[in-house]
């Protein structure tokens, strides 16, 4: 049945209830992200409404200004998950062009490097049949074969609030408004936002999103689960020397710069049109409070074998997004009264391969058909426990499930991790009879700053290494900077109080934006640290929400079409 076509639906619960200026819209299936998975979701639903001659009305919401603005990964793309949805995706154009012509994998020291022989390497870090894409152009084709199949896609649009029906079952969500100053106050330009209703509502905002945060807790959609564990992927384009090119090859490293105890690596792969996207992945429970991601990725460019690929090209754009790593131990519970999680709001990347597209086009098939039978069946806001079932009997729960011990293996330091990789993956291929867990969440592992040691990190010399801001530049972000600040803090004694007094103020250095910065006011004659929050700098990675060790930051979503504009990131 169609919403669309049975009048607005009533108040959903007390915050509907309370916004008389707010208009609504009803629709059958609400997808929340443009992302791989939430334009697979819609893509889905609207093919088996297709196939059964049935009218289901699906809209897609985005927070970017357009569909891929905020999409960032690295990206090697498996097309398995791609070749269910659209079997005929190269004749339609899809932007899949460069399949991996050479795999390499490094283990760097400071000066030096050790290749590891490709029949050594486990069937993770093998590509062969894969394809070397920008996935924000990939979300712009699927928009549009989505917009074809009669799907709404409404970019610029930040779903801020779930709405829920009076047996608080999610009833859909609503955007946020816009045109309202610092203080909260609504200006002369106020636009209310709008209420969007469904039968059925889908949330793929990506790794750590704002409402499948909420949703997590108000469901205890992590009762029995592992804590999800986190990357911060910092990566830039590159237009490099065409003598220096080389379509399809995909280099990844490990060790240096990073020291022994701290999980992480890179990944440098050649497009083309003569571009590299090179980027650098630090697991988020490091312990030194010193440490930070993105000069971590600034020096290790400068490692000669790496700095090679880069010398006589010029970089022309940068991002950083938190990734969800924990794998099938850390996924919550996927359903709830009224909807789910898909993508990376449920955390569906695969650590092990370094990918996580074709799992979330995957897991938005397999939720828009439990919601479309769902439909069929005259149903509405209840558990599509079709969804999690299908996911247990399907191929990326397979994969996930060979894939689990990956992290919890590489969280026991470079060298004892390579030996339980190499067991879990070589020898045994993902099929032990054991499963490691994750002992703890990644903002519970930060040390003291009198038990660290500082790190000196070289200044870049902005040839090949680059600071900050202006590398926020190469971003495109824009933030009105009239509107109320978007990285919240519960309590605003904390980041001097407890941050800086305990770990130096460490949300300075993980930051890959600058946002945080420590200054210090003149009061009765004495300086007085204080936090300065530079929102407009933020390129929406979520890594203050995840790694700040008093969890006091809470990041939600600025006006809609806010934030980075990334071209074929």
């Amino acid at each position: 049945m169609s919403a669309s076509h049975d009048g607005p639906h009533p108040a959903s619960g007390a915050a509907a209830a309370a916004r008389t200026d707010r208009e609504s819209m009803p629709y059958d299936i609400v997808v929340v992200g443009a992302g791989p998975a939430g334009l697979s979701a819609a893509i889905r639903v609207r093919q088996l409404a297709a196939e059964a001659g049935r009218e289901v009305s699906v809209c897609v919401i985005e927070k970017g200004s357009e569909v891929g603005a905020h999409i960032l990964s690295g990206a090697v793309m498996d097309p398995r998950a791609i070749d269910e949805l659209l079997p005929d995706w190269k004749a339609m154009g899809a932007p899949l062009q460069v399949e991996v012509s050479e795999d390499r994998f490094l283990f760097l020291t400071q000066t030096g490097q050790y290749q590891v022989p490709n029949p050594l390497l486990p069937d993770c870090f093998r590509n062969h049949g894969n394809y070397v894409i920008s996935l924000a152009n990939v979300c712009r084709w699927l928009a549009t074969q989505a917009e074809a199949l009669g799907v709404d896609i409404f970019p610029g649009f930040a779903a801020t609030e779930v709405l829920f029906d009076e047996t608080g079952a999610v009833r859909g969500v609503a955007t946020g408004d816009m045109g309202v100053d610092r203080s909260g106050a609504r200006t002369a330009a106020f636009q209310p936002g709008m209420e969007l209703h469904a039968a059925y509502t889908l949330f793929a905002e990506g790794c750590r999103g704002q409402l499948g945060r909420q949703l997590e807790a108000r469901f205890d959609l992590r009762v029995g689960r592992d804590p999800q564990t986190y990357g911060i992927g910092l990566k830039e384009l590159w237009q490099v020397d065409p003598a220096k090119h080389q379509p399809g090859l995909v280099v990844h490293t490990a060790g240096w710069p990073l020291d022994r105890d701290t999980y992480g690596g890179s990944f440098l792969y050649h497009l083309d049109d003569n571009q590299v996207a090179i980027g650098f992945v630090v697991g988020l429970g490091y312990r030194n409070p010193y440490l930070s991601p993105f000069d971590e990725f600034q020096r290790y460019k400068q490692h000669p074998s790496i700095r090679g690929f880069l010398e006589g090209g010029k970089r022309i754009a940068y991002g950083a997004r938190a990734i969800a790593a924990g794998g099938l131990q850390s996924l919550p519970k996927l359903v709830f009264p009224g909807g789910a999680l898909i993508g990376c709001d449920a955390g569906f990347l695969n650590a092990s391969r370094i990918k996580g597209s074709h799992a979330a086009i995957k897991s938005g098939m397999l939720a828009a058909e439990a919601a479309f039978a769902a439909l069929g069946d005259g149903r509405s806001a209840d558990e599509l426990s079709a969804y999690p079932a299908a996911f247990e009997a399907s191929w990326l729960h397979d994969e996930l499930h060979r894939a689990r011990n990956f992290k919890p293996s590489l969280s026991k330091g470079l060298f004892t991790g390579a030996l339980l990789v190499g067991i879990d993956q070589v020898l045994l291929r993902g099929k032990a009879p054991w499963t490691m867990h994750h002992a703890c969440a990644d903002h519970e592992t930060l040390l003291d700053k009198r038990e660290a040691k500082p790190i000196a990190y070289p200044k870049p010399d902005g040839v090949i290494s680059f600071d900050r801001l202006s590398s926020v530049f190469l971003s495109n972000t824009n933030h009105s900077e009239d509107q109320p600040v978007h990285l919240t803090l519960k309590d605003p004694t904390v980041p001097v109080r407890i941050n800086l007094e305990r770990h130096d103020a460490p949300e300075q250095r993980y930051c890959p934006a600058g946002v945080y910065e420590i200054v210090n006011d003149t009061v009765d004659g004495q300086a007085t640290p204080r936090l300065q929050i530079n929102a407009q700098n933020c390129v929406h990675c979520k890594t203050c929400d995840i790694k700040d060790p008093t969890q006091n930051i809470v990041w939600v979503a600025p006006e809609g079409g806010g934030g980075p504009n990334y071209p074929n990131m």
